[in-house]
């Protein structure tokens, strides 16, 4: 996030390369999720988790890192574009609406994959 701050700041990025940041942070964060996915897996089957659960927790983990790299992507560019200063609101906001969204979408996935 604080990349695309100042590369807002410098000029070097603007609002009409929306796509190519969402493109470039989405690809990291998957890379990022897999990885935290598969650990949080194998730490599940370490513990002796029920396959299910560990699978509810991989899945969350490379959502929640999905949604939290688009929304980083796009919230910066949204604030300049609207005249505030991503680098003072991006960080709190950011952290709130990804915390709050997250827990929506770990009971979500839990309800679906657990048949709850």
């Amino acid at each position: 996030m604080s990349t695309l701050v100042r590369a807002l700041a410098v000029g070097e990025v603007q609002f009409r390369d929306m796509l190519k940041v969402i493109r470039k942070e989405v690809a990291t964060g998957l890379m990022t999720g897999a990885s935290v996915s598969l650990v949080a897996y194998g730490r599940a089957w370490f513990l002796g988790v029920e396959w299910n659960v560990g699978l509810v927790v991989a899945i969350t983990a490379l959502t929640i890192v999905l949604w939290a790299s688009f929304v980083v992507a796009i919230l910066p560019l949204l604030l300049h574009k609207l005249k505030a200063d991503p680098a003072v609101v991006s960080s709190p906001f950011i952290t709130t609406l990804v915390d709050g969204t997250g827990l929506i979408i770990y009971f979500t996935i839990a309800k679906i994959i657990l048949h709850l």
